[in-house]
């Protein structure tokens, strides 16, 4: 600091300076202050040397690029020099002027007549360029031009007691590094340019800002804004004197006094959905519904003509699905959407950049619903799959006592488990989001980055679930296959051999109950655009008409169905054409011991071809 105090070294002092901040992202703390105290001694002591002041702007402007984790408002030292810097330039820029690409001060003088002092700056690929600077007097209102990004008009009249015409200057920055706030948070990138207004002799009437800050409005979505000034004394934002007079499309703001200005904006996070998909998904589970509804119908009214665990098995897999996509129609969507939009009338002071959506209750029950009765489904299709294995490959090993009674606390219980100890890991008070999502009612997947985190909810309690139930119904569904249906069993026998229609309506009723087509759900987590919108549009179709399938392969295909349809229509004249294939019905025997009850297959006389294995198509002995 000794150089300083002589003017013979000074120019030399201010361009080693600029030099050695030249790579601001290398810049510690302790760099920064010094610099910015150079800075500042040589802009209040030596403005009129312009070579050198030139370089202090330069310097400023490059202690701007530094790493914002260095400008830490806890550094009291740092905190003063900035604040003594600011004032500094508000003072220098009366009659100074320098234009830096994070920094821009200029000045005008007012003439007798003058009334207002206006001054306009649009930055190019984020830098400030004299050529798109420029102030203005006598000017009646703010610049029609969306690509001006900070506009700021002083209203003044001439303070008659004071020698000479009034001076105004201005200094704007084009982040906010030395204004550091104690109280306001930042967690997006966005612009956040502060404008001053320094004025001598003249008298302000009022100060109007308009502000178009640029941000990425394809992922967030301006929620509100405050009109602050930097408060010397407290160093950090003040809204006293300032008030809001715009809306979402134009931060306005008038003050009554002249200082560092800025707008503090809150955003919130521009959530979207596919509405093609939307479309598709409610055409897809309103179908599945209708269908989910005739199964369960015609389980239950024809239950004396299979054995119960059958009948109980399938009523209840599609009765939580039935639910799951009930619920889904009717509360997917968050209300939160339909809220206004308007920003507050009120200025107040901002404590964050970013805003939570408030809190939904109602959309936090639906996701805990649509959490459970999807697990609940899968659940049942894994106890589906256990069935099947039992009846069909292990046919003569005893079924387990109270089997249904088991599989009930099996199928309901484990899923209600899950979901208690994902609602007591992630739920908080105001901090619903951990659990679920604000774009719609459902489990949280993204982490504040909009990244996919292991930590939501929905990876580790629900994706890895389904994972692992999936493995196991797609290990059994190949042992069927494999076993049974594509290959003689010894323990099914017949007369003739299954055609190959046969074969594959078989194959496809025991996949879609067990859920195989899920599998394309883990194929949407491909990571190539193309590729996902394919499995996206492929999941939608076949898993929202997952309820519709099982009532066309297990209800409508039934022998009893058709046979109850063509008694209804009996009445109508038609060619005496079979509305129904002939099938094999396999009668379920049961042969008790003390202890277990055996399960087997027993062909029955009156059909000629085989069934399909759909639990309709199995009819048990009378005791």
């Amino acid at each position: 600091m000794d150089q300083l105090r002589s003017a013979d070294n000074i120019s030399s002092v201010a361009s080693n300076t600029q030099i050695l901040t030249s790579v601001p992202e290398k810049l510690t703390t302790e760099n920064i202050s010094t610099a910015a105290d150079i800075a500042e001694q040589i802009l209040k002591n030596y403005s009129k040397e312009t070579t050198a002041a030139v370089a202090a702007v330069a310097t400023v402007s490059q202690l701007l690029n530094a790493r914002v984790s260095e400008f830490n408002f806890a550094d009291e030292n740092l905190t003063n020099i900035t604040a003594s810097l600011t004032q500094t330039l508000e003072i220098f820029s009366l009659d100074g002027s320098a234009v830096q690409p994070n920094i821009a001060v200029l000045n005008i003088a007012l003439k007798s007549t003058s009334t207002t002092a206006f001054f306009f700056a649009q930055t190019v690929s984020g830098s400030l360029q004299s050529g798109n600077i420029n102030v203005e007097e006598n000017v009646s209102d703010f610049k029609d031009d969306s690509n001006t990004e900070v506009q700021i008009l002083i209203n003044v009249t001439k303070n008659n007691s004071s020698s000479g015409n009034g001076n105004i200057g201005f200094v704007l920055y084009q982040n906010d590094k030395f204004f550091q706030s104690k109280n306001y948070k930042t967690h997006y990138n966005h612009a956040k340019q502060i404008i001053s207004g320094h004025v001598a002799n003249a008298i302000v009437k009022d100060v109007e800002l308009l502000f178009n800050p640029k941000y990425n409005a394809s992922e967030i979505l301006l929620h509100d804004y405050a009109c602050v000034f930097w408060d010397y004394n407290a160093n950090d934002w003040n809204t006293t004197g300032c008030t809001k007079e715009g809306n979402k499309s134009e931060l306005r703001c008038k003050c009554n006094h002249t200082t560092s200005f800025a707008v503090l904006m809150s955003f919130k996070i521009n959530y979207k959905y596919a509405k093609p998909l939307e479309i598709v998904s409610n055409i897809g589970s309103g179908l599945s519904i209708a269908g989910l509804v005739i199964t369960i119908l015609f389980q239950i009214l024809t239950r004396k003509t299979r054995k119960f665990s059958v009948t109980w098995m399938l009523v209840s897999l599609c009765t939580s699905m039935l639910i799951f996509n009930i619920i889904f129609i009717i509360g997917i969507d968050n209300s939160n959407a339909k809220n206004s939009n308007a920003v507050s009338s009120k200025n107040t002071l901002l404590d964050s950049d970013r805003v939570d959506p408030p809190e939904n209750a109602s959309c936090t029950a639906v996701a805990v619903l649509l959490h459970y009765f999807l697990l609940a489904t899968f659940m049942w299709t894994a106890l589906n799959s256990a069935h099947l294995y039992l009846l069909l490959l292990k046919t003569l090993r005893p079924i387990p006592g109270h089997f249904t009674l088991i599989m009930s606390v099996i199928g309901w219980g484990v899923p209600a488990v899950v979901v208690a100890i994902t609602l007591g890991a992630t739920y908080r008070e105001g901090k619903h989001l951990n659990y679920r999502q604000e774009e719609f009612c459902w489990l949280a997947v993204l982490d504040d980055k909009g990244e996919v985190s292991i930590k939501k909810p929905m990876i580790w309690a629900l994706l890895l679930v389904v994972a692992v139930i999936l493995l196991f119904n797609i290990i059994i569904f190949v042992k069927i296959t494999v076993l049974v249906m594509w290959k003689e069993n010894t323990n099914l026998t017949s007369n003739k051999k299954k055609s190959f229609k046969t074969k594959i309506l078989g194959t496809l009723s025991v996949a879609i109950v067990l859920g195989i087509t899920w599998v394309l759900g883990y194929m949407m987590l491909i990571n190539q655009e193309e590729t996902n919108l394919v499995f996206s549009i492929l999941f939608c179709i076949f898993n929202t008409t997952q309820g519709l399938q099982i009532c066309i392969l297990y209800t409508f295909r039934s022998p009893i169905f058709k046979k109850k349809v063509t008694e209804m229509f009996s009445f109508v004249s038609l060619p005496d054409v079979p509305i129904y294939l002939h099938s094999k019905t396999y009668y379920l025997l049961k042969f008790r011991s003390k202890k277990h009850t055996y399960e087997t297959f027993k062909p029955s006389e009156t059909f000629s071809e085989e069934t399909s294995f759909s639990s309709t198509d199995q009819t048990p002995t009378k005791n």
